[in-house]
């Protein structure tokens, strides 16, 4: 039987949750809450992804420049990012409920890794 953090639900969540580590860090959004909007994320991973990716630039060049800590931990995390996003198709179907929870052990996961690392910038 397959683990849980092998399937891509879970893997989506970690990505997630790097989104939000940047967005959180770019913007000074702390502390981190649920995985926001998650409904569209569920409902179609590929096009969510898509839009997030979209807006990821710009809140890199302000992490960035806002310097010092921000700016490292956007740089790792766009790191992660690119190391989470699986080297295939993303499907464009819905989740179902057990996926969603899958998608949400992932998420927390990531954001415990982040936490750990740098609980000061992301509570």
């Amino acid at each position: 039987m397959a683990r849980v953090e092998d399937g891509k639900p879970y893997g989506w969540g970690r990505l997630h949750a790097a989104f939000q580590v940047l967005e959180g860090v770019a913007l000074g959004r702390t502390p981190l809450g649920e995985p926001a909007k998650l409904g569209r994320t569920a409902s179609t991973p590929r096009n969510a992804f898509a839009a997030l990716l979209g807006g990821m630039g710009m809140q890199l060049l302000i992490a960035r420049e806002r310097g010092g800590r921000h700016a490292e931990i956007a740089e790792a995390v766009v790191g992660d990012m690119a190391r989470l996003i699986a080297p295939e198709r993303m499907s464009k179907d819905n989740l179902g409920r057990r996926e969603v929870g899958e998608f949400l052990q992932g998420y927390e996961h990531q954001i415990a890794l982040y936490r750990e690392k740098w609980g000061d910038l992301v509570v």
